[in-house]
């Protein structure tokens, strides 16, 4: 009787919880609020923030969650520099002669904009040069810049991976996955990159194929850029970083006797070597306002009971672009309703449920991140100073942004060939009856776009939730209107202020999606498995540097 007893007793503690109820009402009372004029936009560092915080903290509480942010409260502070450039006294690239000079319009034919807080941005006659795609990657065997020394010189980029646009004949096709972006295709790779060694600008060639946006997205910012705030001694050495037009570009090297045409196809061969733009130089005086914004990432957790130092960590970012011109409504918010009021919603319907079953054996941590409209900075602010280890972080979990066109027959997986945890997805969907699509489009890197990859830097197993990665197989319609979906939203509203709520919308997609999602946490907070990353991902060594934890 006694063995019997304990074989129900286990059999117990293995059993997943009680089957979730993810409620649509309760999504969409959220995103109402969150959309409506009171957050005016949830811009970082405004009364928006501060309500939107206090928001966040009054639902968490409600839900008897505890706070697990620094010291014990509920936030984590974020301090952010913000810069805006204003007109530029001198932005030109120079020949030999002083006398032949070519004034530069920014936001026409190149865009700029810096992380560094000083009062101008200055480039001083500095040379540029040109470093193909501007990959180092030795596990990979490649490596466009070959010794060059980069210091305080402007380095010129292509966007994307070397074989992005390869033949299949070519040595490098497949090399960096072909269409599928690395994250070495991704701009932001290309600068920090540029940092490391030394130049003091660096600038991409726009290709709307290459990046998955026009010049139109490029420019939207305004000349305006936020970064974490660092001391001195750790600030990028880039006075000014940024894309030139793709026809600005050719004429630039065709004027010095280069084909870049060509020379893109140079740059897909490993034995590419940086060329020099033989007396071409930048020069730049633009003058720069700036100023630290304090900002906060919301942290909540529920405690495990049996392994409490290991963590399921579920995320999606609170912020969105806060008070902007007015559209053909009159609308001055873009208040991100989908991007990301309606994966906050889903968090809070993911702690509900997680509260009414029985505790976790594992802790579940619920992050609210700040600034990943502005280059994933809470997200990143937190692995920088996690408050909880990464080689005790069983997986990240994020949602940002969900498809609002009713129930599908598939889920879309962002990233395939990661991680485990696509297994675990493709698993679980077909428990409820649907089968999982690969992103259509993974040339545009939406696997590096999100929160969750700050975590995935770190070794940290993600997945990501997002809507916009691929025609949903919606029940109603098919693909041709997931695709419709998906272009309507893109097309007209995505960081827009028509992205508000809609009592058009159709939650019972998202419903299935944040079940999903509430399904694979469950699974991992009950067990003592940990998920990880599969031969090929370039994040696999780092994970495997801290095994001996989880041992």
């Amino acid at each position: 009787m006694t063995l019997r007893l304990a074989a129900t007793a286990a059999l117990f503690l293995a059993a997943p919880a009680a089957a979730q109820d993810i409620s649509a009402a309760h999504l969409a009372e959220t995103v109402r609020t969150m959309a409506s004029d009171q957050f005016q936009g949830r811009a970082p560092g405004t009364t928006g923030e501060e309500r939107t915080i206090g928001y966040l903290i009054g639902r968490l509480q409600a839900l008897g969650l505890e706070p697990a942010g620094t010291g014990g409260g509920w936030t984590q502070p974020v301090p952010l520099l913000h810069t805006a450039l204003a007109s530029p006294t001198k932005l030109q690239f120079e020949r030999k002669s002083h006398s032949n000079y070519q004034v530069l319009t920014q936001g026409t034919d190149i865009y700029v904009s810096t992380l560094q807080p000083n009062d101008v941005a200055t480039v001083a006659n500095a040379p540029l040069v040109f470093v193909g795609y501007g990959v180092s990657a030795p596990e990979r065997g490649w490596d466009d810049f070959k010794g060059a020394d980069l210091k305080g010189k402007v380095a010129v980029f292509l966007i994307n991976d070397p074989d992005f646009v390869a033949a299949a004949d070519e040595p490098v096709a497949g090399k960096f996955g072909g269409k599928t972006m690395t994250y070495y295709g991704r701009w932001t790779y290309k600068f920090e990159e540029a940092a490391r060694r030394g130049a003091v600008a660096a600038l991409i060639v726009h290709d709307t194929d290459g990046v998955g946006y026009g010049w139109n997205v490029v420019k939207s910012g305004g000349g305006e850029n936020y970064g974490l705030v660092v001391p001195p001694e750790k600030r990028t050495s880039l006075a000014l970083q940024g894309w030139i037009a793709h026809d600005v570009a050719d004429k630039l090297f065709a004027d010095i006797g280069l084909d870049l045409s060509q020379l893109r196809i140079a740059a897909r061969r490993s034995d590419f070597r940086p060329i020099p733009l033989s007396g071409v130089t930048l020069e730049a005086d633009i003058p720069v306002k700036h100023e630290v914004v304090q900002s906060q990432n919301v942290l909540a957790k529920i405690p495990g009971t049996r392994r409490p130092d290991e963590v399921v960590m579920y995320g999606a970012h609170w912020d969105a672009y806060g008070e902007g011109k007015p559209d053909e409504q009159g609308r001055i918010y873009r208040a991100g309703a989908n991007d990301d009021a309606l994966g906050v919603a889903g968090l809070f319907e993911i702690a509900r449920n997680f509260k009414a079953a029985r505790a976790p054996d594992r802790t579940l941590l619920f992050a609210f991140w700040t600034a990943e409209e502005r280059g994933l900075l809470g997200s990143e602010a937190y692995a920088q100073n996690p408050l909880y280890p990464p080689e005790k972080t069983v997986a990240n979990l994020g949602l940002d942004i969900l498809q609002t066109a009713g129930k599908a027959k598939d889920v879309i997986l962002v990233g395939q060939g990661q991680g485990t945890l696509e297994d675990d997805l493709a698993r679980l969907a077909a428990k409820q009856g649907r089968s999982v699509s690969v992103e259509s489009l993974p040339e545009r890197g939406l696997f590096y776009r999100a929160d969750h990859f700050s975590m995935a830097k770190r070794g940290v197993p993600v997945l990501l939730m997002m809507g916009i990665a691929g025609a949903s197989d919606l029940v109603a319609g098919g693909k041709v209107a997931g695709q419709k979906w998906v272009d309507d939203y893109t097309g007209k509203c995505y960081h827009q202020a028509c992205d508000a709520w809609d009592d058009s919308w159709n939650l019972d997609g998202a419903v299935q999606d944040i079940s999903v999602f509430y399904q694979i946490g469950d699974e991992l907070a009950r067990s003592a498995r940990w998920p990880g990353w599969k031969d090929g991902s370039e994040f696999k060594a780092i994970r495997d540097t801290s095994a001996a934890a989880r041992k």
